[in-house]
């Protein structure tokens, strides 16, 4: 378990850190095709999409180090 959370907090971190860097440099940065997907698919994120990626990268950070607390 401990190990799935590390895999699934560093996904979703190093996801959110590249849609910042696209968001920032007006899609330049299409190494991440994901961030796209997600922001431009999903209705209530349209508008708000460098948000949502600060978010995905918080969120990412904060199961990292949950999965620190999780005993083997």
């Amino acid at each position: 378990m401990k190990r799935f959370l590390e895999v699934t907090g560093f996904l979703l971190m190093v996801v959110g850190v590249c849609g910042v860097i696209r968001e920032l440099t007006d899609g330049w940065f299409k190494l991440m095709g994901v961030t796209r997907f997600l922001t431009e698919s999903v209705w209530f994120l349209q508008g708000h999409e460098l948000f949502a990626n600060i978010v995905l990268a918080a969120l990412g950070l904060v199961i990292m180090v949950a999965s620190d607390r999780v005993r083997t």
